[in-house]
């Protein structure tokens, strides 16, 4: 290169004072100095002059060492080779193995990372630390580093801190300069030569080296760039990634998971007591649990504490204000401890961006804004590919290039739904396991809430009624699967309790009352019960007595006290609904003449039998005048009628109404609606109650068969029509046959419904009786003993399935010889009966009926021994 032309003006500008010194970095006093392409000896005659570039302020550059510039002015021309740089001696670190956490866990991850030798004897060059941001990866890492380091076990030990591609290569070239004296002014090549320097090598000395990549955040930035398989080296990357390009033959996966609750009690007291704070150790778990034992979360709130000076209740409370964001409930960025870069609240905010570039591109963050107002433990795939869930994706879609066409968004589809879940699983925002259906998507309760802090207000309530209409969208009519039952239950809570208020705006969201429906179809009327109370109360204050979402509360609470046993609660609940009903909407409207119904319905079962069957031909009578004998509503209502003119006595009768509204349904609705098909049913129990068991077995098995068209083999209609069939198969004198469908039964429903459904026992009541029919009456006292003690257990000593089924006990204590035995827990049912379904209640007189004929017959047995 040629000097370039200078001013001659010397004495017109201000000398500069530069010097390049041995580190290679050059500084300059004054203005208009730039040194751009000088060759020549140094001063002093030290050897060739480094690069050196000086402009503006002065500034200067310089590679190489053992030179020193000075009293240059204005333009300079200076040029030259690096000198020789010396390597480094081993042991040699490279890079700043970050400092120990205050009170850091010896967690079982140590464990596997110091466990060299894998499966087979093979040396396990190379383990990738996984997990979500705020797990610990770098503490362990560093824990592991520190530990070979000072025991010897390296010779070099490279830190580089991966999270970019510029910043893996520069961590490479600086090791490549400090241990082979690489130029540094060539990052690349030095990179590569050390990189070269790593492989193994005949007939050298091995280098034990160990590389530690942390927090690496795209596999593709490490392409070319992973150190190589070496029996005398280790490679440790830290990752939230899960792609399958951090695996391979020579490299182990550890998941670092959350602490245990152990050991996040453990971290929690030893922050404290290290400043003289003690904390009662039920309030430190519940302190865990709250924070979902994530170690960052774990550390960033123990800070608060004791900066703060709350004690550990008072946090809690605090933590639970949904007003507050989560950053308001931790430590600022300044006060975070143990030199972290970045609070709780923000330490997943770039994966969320990552993810979001994947493809489908765009949909990560809404899909995570969905999940984040769901169940954190488990949301059913169903819940996220639902058709509400669908248009909340393609409506929040983030813009990209192939995002959109022709000026519109494309419609998400359901295989979009999963890809983005792919996408957070990868950035392990979210766990995605699709095997297991019920519970897909399970989310870090603190990602949750670091989500929906950042929606603004109106955002965060349609949000939540999006994801409300997800989850009814996805909510079978008929809950064939207990599992989904219960996930869809508990995602209900908890988006009821991130965004109540949503759910009330303007009215009562319908998920609110499936929630309820579903306690009670699986059987938990208790719970049912409660929580229709809690719903009557919330309605009436958010929506006022008269809204027609809380007159619907109202009737679901009533028909809930009914089946939890409290027949005579449930009719007078209806009977109060009853004017509100007709002030509102009037005598004809449909859900006047449902109201009536239900108190005609639970008249009777409050052993008002006269005043059902009377209530119901009234409400006959009106319905056919105002809504037409063709009416589905009115069809049921008749079906009903019928129904309590049998349970009245006279089955004949019951039988000749149900067959003419069978008749009437399948001309009208067809021979495969719901609504048919149970009519038909119940015809065939009352010809079978008529006295015609043989037809009723015969009209069941015809039933089953047209059934299975319309329901799958486990529906639950299908399940009742095989326990009545069970039952007029007994009745027809096929006992056997009876016994072995009760038994067939039972398992379906043990398998679909639960041990305790009251279906299911309903079912082993009828084994139990069937079984002490065809000989085995003390098989059946055992059964019934059985059964006794699950009614108490599920329904309570009061509900009249309890009663029903201790008059069964006692009944087969006197079969099966126990005479004196059957009249002791006759009069103590009866007793009970008496208190709490009164005298009068048809159960009640079969109860003193049964009462008086073992009574008789412990008199005749006394006789018989007396003549003896």
């Amino acid at each position: 290169m040629t000097e370039e032309s200078s001013r001659t003006a010397w004495d017109e500008e201000p000398e500069p004072s530069v010097t390049v010194r041995d580190t290679g970095h050059a500084t300059a006093a004054g203005d208009e100095l730039a040194v751009t392409g000088y060759r020549g000896p140094a001063p002093g005659g030290r050897g060739p002059v480094p690069s050196v570039k000086l402009a503006g302020t002065g500034d200067a550059i310089a590679s190489g060492g053992g030179t020193a510039i000075s009293g240059y002015v204005n333009e300079l021309t200076v040029m030259q080779q690096a000198a020789p740089r010396e390597r480094a001696s081993w042991p040699h670190q490279v890079g700043v193995i970050p400092p120990r956490a205050q009170s850091f866990q010896h967690r079982a991850e140590v464990e596997q990372l110091r466990a060299t030798i894998a499966s087979g004897g093979t040396a396990v060059l190379c383990q990738v630390l996984m997990g979500t941001g705020g797990v610990g990866k770098t503490q362990l890492a560093a824990d592991y580093a520190r530990a070979a380091w000072e025991s010897g076990g390296v010779d070099v030990l490279v830190w580089i801190t991966a999270s970019t591609n510029s910043a893996a290569v520069s961590g490479y070239a600086q090791a490549g300069v400090e241990v082979l004296g690489a130029d540094p002014q060539d990052p690349e090549q030095a990179a590569k030569t050390f990189l070269a320097w790593l492989e193994p090598k005949p007939d050298t000395k091995p280098c034990r080296w160990l590389v530690v990549l942390d927090d690496l955040a795209d596999p593709a930035d490490l392409r070319g760039l992973w150190p190589p398989a070496n029996p005398s080296g280790r490679t440790l990357v830290t990752t939230r990634r899960r792609d399958a390009a951090l695996t391979g033959p020579d490299r182990r996966l550890v998941t670092v998971g959350l602490f245990t609750p152990e050991e996040a009690v453990a971290y929690l007291t030893a922050n404290l007591a290290a400043h003289h704070r003690h904390e009662p150790a039920d309030e430190l778990t519940a302190l865990a649990a709250d924070l979902g034992h994530l170690p960052l979360a774990l550390a960033q709130a123990a800070a608060y504490l004791i900066d703060s000076g709350l004690d550990c209740a008072a946090y809690r409370q605090l933590l639970a204000d949904r007003a507050r964001t989560l950053a308001d409930v931790l430590p600022e960025p300044g006060a975070l401890p143990d030199d972290q870069a970045t609070t709780v609240a923000a330490a997943w905010s770039l994966s969320i961006e990552r993810a979001d570039r994947l493809r489908p591109a765009g949909l990560a963050r809404p899909m995570l804004q969905l999940a984040a107002m769901l169940d954190p433990n488990g949301i059913p795939a169903s819940v996220l590919a639902a058709p509400a869930a669908l248009g909340y994706l393609t409506e929040h879609r983030t813009p990209g290039e192939d995002t959109s066409r022709n000026g519109r968004w494309q419609q998400v589809s359901v295989q979009d739904s999963a890809d983005a879940l792919r996408c957070l699983h990868r950035l392990s925002l979210i766990d995605h396991t699709p095997a297991t259906a019920h519970q897909t998507v399970r989310v870090h309760n603190l990602i949750q809430r670091a989500v929906r802090d950042s929606l603004p207000e109106d955002q965060h309530d349609r949000l939540a009624r999006t994801a409300a209409d997800a989850l009814t969208d996805a909510w079978p009519d008929i809950e064939h699967e207990t599992a989904l039952a219960q996930a869809l239950r508990a995602n209900a809570e908890a988006l009821t309790s991130h965004a109540e208020d949503a759910l009330w705006q303007p009215d009562a969201h319908e998920v609110l009352f499936r929630t309820g429906q579903s306690l009670r179809d699986s059987g938990q009327v208790t719970a049912a019960t409660a929580y229709f109370g809690d719903l009557a109360v919330t309605s009436q204050g958010r929506l006022g007595p008269d809204h027609s979402d809380t007159l619907t509360a109202r009737s679901s609470l009533a028909r809930c006290r009914g089946e939890a046993g409290d027949a005579v609660g449930a009719a007078a609940a209806y009977e109060q609904l009853i004017e509100p009903t007709l002030r509102l909407l009037g005598p004809g409207n449909p859900s006047t003449f449902a109201v009536r119904s239900n108190l005609a319905h639970w008249l009777g079962e409050a052993g008002d039998v006269a005043a059902a069957v009377a209530a119901y031909e009234e409400l006959v009578e009106q319905m056919l005048s105002v809504l037409g004998p063709h009416d589905r509503n009115t069809l049921i209502v008749r079906s009903n009628f019928a129904r309590w003119q049998g349970r009245a006595g006279d089955a004949a009768r019951a039988a000749a109404e149900y067959e003419a509204v069978a008749e009437q349904m399948l001309s009208v609705l067809g021979p495969h609606d719901r609504d048919t098909l149970i009519a038909r049913g119940n015809l065939a129990a009352w010809r079978g109650v008529a006295g015609d068991a043989v037809g009723a077995v015969a009209e069941y098995e015809e039933l089953l068969k047209d059934m299975s068209f319309v329901f799958a083999p486990d529906h639950p209609e299908i399940l009742t029509v095989r326990n009545d069939l069970a039952r007029f198969r007994g009745e027809a004198g096929n006992v056997a046959d009876a016994v072995a469908d009760y038994e067939a039964l039972l398992h379906d429903q043990v398998r679909v419904l639960s041990e305790d459904h009251p279906d299911t026992l309903t079912t082993r009541h009828g084994l139990a009786h069937w079984r002490g029919v065809a000989g085995d009456a003390a098989g059946a006292v055992a059964a019934y003993e059985e059964l006794v003690e699950r009614t108490l257990s599920v329904l309570g000593p009061d509900h009249p399935h309890t009663l029903i089924t201790r008059n069964g006990l006692a009944g087969w204590q006197g079969r099966a010889g126990d005479v004196a035995g059957a009249v002791a827990a006759y009069e103590e049912l009866v007793e009970q009966m008496l208190s709490v379904l009164g005298p009068d209640h048809p159960h009640t007189l079969i109860a003193q009926t049964n009462l008086a004929e073992w009574r008789e017959a412990q008199r005749t047995a006394a006789a018989h021994l007396s003549t003896d």
